[in-house]
């Protein structure tokens, strides 16, 4: 079996960034900072490390400081280097010409529309789809590569999710299991616990083969009236590998106030110049 690489990385981020209001009224919620560095950059630094060549992201009206972020500042380059300091922070934020593309989403229609208007540039390639809300410690795209590079086909990151929350994942119907690797045998968008399949919850990660284009071409609306993603991908089971894999990262969903506040205490513990004054912090309040 031949399996061609991934070199494409599709990043939804038209979406409008609700749940955070009214922060995100004048700002895209990808670049909320965690730490020092916005969500986006976070989820590129994933794809970077999973060996992605060309990012492309998929905007809305509001969100050029997207675009902006990864271009040059020349002011705040001269201005750094004239007081004799290093450009090394703003390294991460340097993508090498013609790496970055976007393309438009007028309408909010829903995921599986955000990636469908990427269609022309992925062309016949298979590719990764990142959501950014999903901040995902350590990086799970680089373990998801590594399984597409065995099995081919479909290959989505998957986590166990709680029996009350099936309603808002795409769930799996499972079928063979070898270690985090698991056969998809269908797939369910948001079903109530008593239906669920299982409790293997999709989430914002995905390694996909270009036929799912062609199935989004139907634009047909799915569960909320959006046009899902996770409907596009179940019309390829059975015609194409499809997996799930229990990645080893711990997912954050910046999404959402409480998971954003969770994702900045947890990656300042892991940061040597912030866990001491962090921890002294919540001794303090105990």
């Amino acid at each position: 079996m031949s399996i061609k690489p991934v070199r494409k990385a599709v990043f939804p981020v038209a979406g409008l960034g609700t749940r955070l209001l009214p922060a995100t009224k004048t700002m895209p919620k990808e670049m909320l900072t965690v730490i020092d560095r916005p969500l986006i950059q976070y989820a590129v630094d994933e794809a970077r490390e999973a060996g992605i060549e060309q990012l492309i992201f998929v905007t809305g009206r509001g969100k050029s400081s997207l675009v902006d972020y990864f271009d040059r500042a020349f002011e705040l380059e001269a201005t750094m280097t004239g007081k004799g300091k290093s450009l090394a922070p703003l390294q991460p934020s340097m993508v090498p010409y013609g790496d970055l593309i976007t393309v438009r989403q007028q309408q909010p229609l829903g995921l599986g529309h955000a990636v469908w208007c990427a269609r022309h540039v992925v062309g016949d390639e298979p590719f990764a789809v990142l959501l950014p809300d999903d901040l995902m410690m350590p990086g799970a795209l680089k373990q998801m590569v590594e399984a597409y590079n065995r099995v081919g086909g479909n290959v989505l990151a998957a986590e166990e999710v709680a029996a009350d929350k099936t309603a808002s994942y795409g769930i799996v119907t499972p079928g063979a299991n070898d270690g985090a690797l698991t056969e998809v045998r269908g797939l369910v968008e948001k079903p109530q616990p008593e239906v669920a399949p299982s409790r293997l919850g999709v989430i914002g990660r995905y390694i996909l083969q270009p036929e799912v284009m062609d199935e989004l071409n139907t634009q047909e609306p799915g569960a909320g009236g959006e046009i899902q993603l996770t409907d596009a991908m179940a019309k390829l089971i059975g015609r194409q590998p499809f997996h799930a894999v229990q990645v080893d990262s711990v997912r954050h969903d910046c999404g959402d106030r409480t998971g954003y506040v969770l994702a900045t205490l947890a990656l300042a513990m892991e940061r040597e110049d912030l866990a001491p004054a962090v921890r002294d912090f919540l001794a303090a309040r105990d």
